[in-house]
């Protein structure tokens, strides 16, 4: 059975031009790592919980802040991985130097008996959309050409 994740994928007009915000994983393993690793706040949610409730849940814990508004739905995708990530857009523009992360605990190095404690997220940005689609997770662009075929429609409207 697949594991099903739900995020959020905030986006703003900065002079004019999309900007969506992305966020970079904390730990070990990708404190060297940019080009596609990042990805929008989401994170895993059973059938038990609603979608929607779920991205914003995640949104809250990777980011430390709260968001509300008209939730624009952008389906789904399935990362390489297998998982499905169920993703809403929302516009709203936010401050990412402010972002405070949950964490989580690891044996780092591996095999020494060494727990440490990470950030889930440990660093947040806006990035315009050719710029995002070089940083994002792969299995995640389609999301990103999704919001642009939307806003590219509301702008004909």
């Amino acid at each position: 059975m697949a594991l099903h994740s739900a995020g959020i994928l905030l986006f703003r007009y900065k002079n004019d031009k999309l900007q969506v915000m992305l966020v970079h994983p904390g730990g070990p393993f990708w404190a060297t790592k940019d080009e596609a690793a990042w990805s929008i706040p989401k994170g895993l949610f059973d059938e038990t919980e609603n979608a929607l409730d779920a991205a914003r849940r995640e949104f809250n814990e990777e980011t430390g802040l709260e968001v509300d508004g008209s939730f624009i739905e952008l389906g789904e995708v399935k990362q390489p991985s297998g998982k499905i990530v169920h993703a809403w857009a929302l516009e709203k523009d936010l401050d990412v130097t402010k972002i405070e992360s949950n964490s989580f605990t690891v044996e780092w190095p591996k095999n020494s008996g060494k727990i440490r404690e990470y950030p889930e997220v440990d660093k947040a940005g806006w990035f315009h959309l050719d710029e995002a689609r070089n940083k994002i997770s792969k299995g995640q662009i389609p999301l990103l050409d999704r919001l642009a075929d939307l806003v590219a429609k509301q702008s004909r409207i």
